[in-house]
C-alpha cells in the first residue's frame, strides 16, 4: 500500500467558532474527531506510513505516535504541502486523503489502490455524482470518468492516489494541486473511478448532523 498524506493544516474558517480552540481535524463527528475517522481508513487499508500536515493550533491536533508531522509555519495548500511532505513519504506515488469528511461503504483507500494504474494514470481521483455527496455544494468538478475532464456532474471526495514527481517543477511555494491536475488531464491521464459508499462533507457547522446521520443511517 502506497504511503498517506492526510491534509490536517487549514485554518478551518467556515466552521466558526467550533475552530476557536482546536484545529477543524479535531471536531468531533459521532463520538470521534475527524482525524480519527481518517486514521481509522488507514489502518483498515494497512497502510503503513502516514504523514499529517499542520499549521494552525498544532499542538492540539492528537496523533499516534508512528504518524509522521508535517509542519507547516506558512499554509502551502494541497500542492506545496504535499511537495513538503513528499521526503517524508518516499518514493514512488502516494495517497492523499482530506480530514473533513466521513465515509460509508467500501474502503475509500483500498478502492484507490485495487484500481491504480500507473500505466495509464498519473492520478487516480475518488468521486460521487453530486447529487449523492452529502453536504457538497456545486454541480460537480469532474466528468464521470475513467478519464477525467472538468465541469461535470461529479463531485471530488478528496481522496486520491498520484504521482508526485510534477510537484517538483511547479515554481511556486504555496499551491493547490488543480495545477498538478491541470497538467494530467491535458495529457489525458487524471482518471477518476465513482466510491462505492457514502460520502460526507464536514466543512460547516451545519453538515454536522448530516455526517452523523450518514453514520448512523
Amino acid at each position: 500500500m502506497p504511503p498517506l498524506m492526510l491534509f490536517a493544516a487549514g485554518l478551518g474558517t467556515r466552521m466558526g467558532a467550533l475552530t476557536a480552540d482546536r484545529p477543524k481535524p479535531m471536531i468531533p463527528v459521532a463520538g470521534r474527531p475527524l482525524i480519527d475517522h481518517a486514521l481509522a481508513l488507514a489502518r483498515q487499508a494497512e497502510v503503513t506510513r502516514i504523514v499529517a500536515n499542520t499549521h494552525y493550533l498544532p499542538d492540539r491536533l492528537r496523533l499516534p505516535p508512528d504518524v509522521i508531522v508535517s509542519h507547516e509555519p506558512e499554509l502551502l495548500e494541497t500542492g506545496g504541502g504535499l511537495r513538503a511532505a513528499l521526503p517524508l513519504l518516499g518514493e514512488g506515488p502516494v495517497m492523499t486523503l482530506n480530514t473533513d469528511a466521513v465515509w460509508t461503504g467500501a474502503n475509500p483507500l483500498r478502492q484507490l489502490r485495487q484500481a491504480w494504474d500507473p500505466a495509464r494514470m498519473d492520478a487516480l481521483l475518488l468521486l460521487l455524482p453530486a447529487r449523492q455527496a452529502t453536504g457538497y455544494r456545486g454541480a460537480g468538478d469532474f466528468t464521470g470518468g475513467p478519464v477525467l475532464a472538468r465541469g461535470g456532474d461529479h463531485a471530488y471526495l478528496g481522496a486520491q492516489i498520484l504521482d508526485p514527481s510534477g510537484l517538483a517543477d511547479i515554481p511556486d511555494t504555496a499551491f493547490s494541486l488543480n495545477l498538478l491536475w491541470d497538467r494530467f488531464i491535458a495529457r489525458g491521464r487524471l482518471y477518476g473511478i465513482v466510491h462505492d459508499g457514502g460520502w460526507c462533507d464536514v466543512g460547516r457547522p451545519e453538515s454536522l448532523p448530516l455526517a452523523e446521520g450518514l453514520l448512523h443511517g
